[in-house]
């Protein structure tokens, strides 16, 4: 389990897919010998909050312990949710389809049009799925969220609601890998193990985040909504 006096830069050479956490907190490298205190600090986020998001994605078994025992930002995670959700719509996705469809039209010749098309759309389906769901937790969800912070509380929806209708948008995206691993009989490896292994970390990145959502921000939510009392 880390701790604020470890060092910043030990628990990103140790585990550099921590990358991701710190870009979705707007931390910056540069950071020298400094702790994960001085680095929070130094940057307005609250080190309990940054450190249990770290200890789910490392898949910790105590992460349970600091909700259950600090103080957790909601509107911190809240944040950190949100600009994951634009990395993933606005760069991660987009970045994947880009190198996709250069592959496919490079080995045009090597693979049939109905297997090429059937790429394409199965992705472009697949990211539809996932802004489905996100646009959803933006618009809905985040809003209820904010609206507890400011000790408003409406009786028609709840965090369970989110709980019980949150799908795992990234099932589909293993099914889409599984297809090109199987399927798809080109040539250029380089090209297409480069956009697979992009798609493998894309995987385990969306993985990341909705346990975030599952082990993080229901339960704090759920603490939120028993402080406020209901209009």
């Amino acid at each position: 389990m880390y701790k604020p006096t470890d060092k910043m830069s030990g628990l990103i050479t140790s585990h550099y897919k921590m990358l991701f956490v710190m870009s979705r907190f707007g931390i910056p490298l540069g950071f020298g010998d400094k702790t994960i205190e001085e680095v929070c600090s130094e940057n307005d986020i609250d080190v309990a909050t940054f450190l249990v998001i770290v200890e789910i994605l490392l898949e910790a078994a105590d992460y349970r312990h600091i909700i259950d025992n600090q103080d957790i930002s909601v509107q911190e995670v809240v944040s950190y949710l949100k600009s994951s959700h634009d990395y993933f719509l606005n760069y991660r996705l987009p970045n994947i389809r880009e190198n996709l469809y250069n592959i496919v039209n490079q080995d045009k010749d090597e693979i049939s049009n109905e297997l090429a098309k059937a790429i394409i759309y199965y992705f472009d389906e697949y990211v539809a799925e996932v802004k489905k769901h996100m646009e959803y937790e933006n618009m809905m969800v985040f809003p209820y969220i904010e609206s507890l912070i400011d000790n408003r509380k409406e009786e028609s929806y709840s965090i369970d609601v989110f709980a019980r209708q949150h799908n795992h948008v990234e099932e589909r995206l293993t099914e889409f890998k599984n297809i090109i691993i199987k399927y798809y009989p080109a040539k250029s490896t380089n090209e297409i193990h480069s956009v697979l292994f992009d798609i493998f970390v894309c995987e385990e990145d969306l993985f990341s985040h909705i346990s975030v959502e599952d082990k993080l921000l229901v339960p704090i939510v759920q603490k939120l909504e028993n402080k406020v009392k209901v209009k």
